[in-house]
């Protein structure tokens, strides 16, 4: 049985902040491998973050759920069909859908 003492939850927590940033941090550096850092920020559209996407960080492992879920998006719905990485980008950045 899983023991879910305080510091079992706490160790947890800790965890998925760790794999959240290593994700993030590694898509990051995809995107502008593949992009390139100035065009990423000279096409990066004024689209504000949900509110509820800094509240996921409160709960381990769902942020890096989401980011996940744009790795998936970016490979299905955009490289699959032909479009580039900065389309990915602006759609991402971007509040015009």
């Amino acid at each position: 049985m899983i023991d879910l003492g305080s510091q079992s939850v706490f160790a947890y927590a800790i965890f998925g902040l760790i794999l959240n940033f290593a994700f993030s941090i590694a898509f990051g550096l995809y995107l502008s491998k593949n992009i390139g850092t100035e065009e990423m920020i000279l096409s990066k559209g004024n689209r504000e973050q949900p509110w509820w996407l800094s509240l996921s960080l409160a709960i381990p492992y769902a942020k890096m759920v989401i980011t996940l879920y744009r790795v998936a998006i970016l490979q299905f719905y955009f490289l699959d069909r032909g479009h580039t990485h900065k389309e990915f980008w602006v759609y991402l950045t971007s509040d015009d859908r």
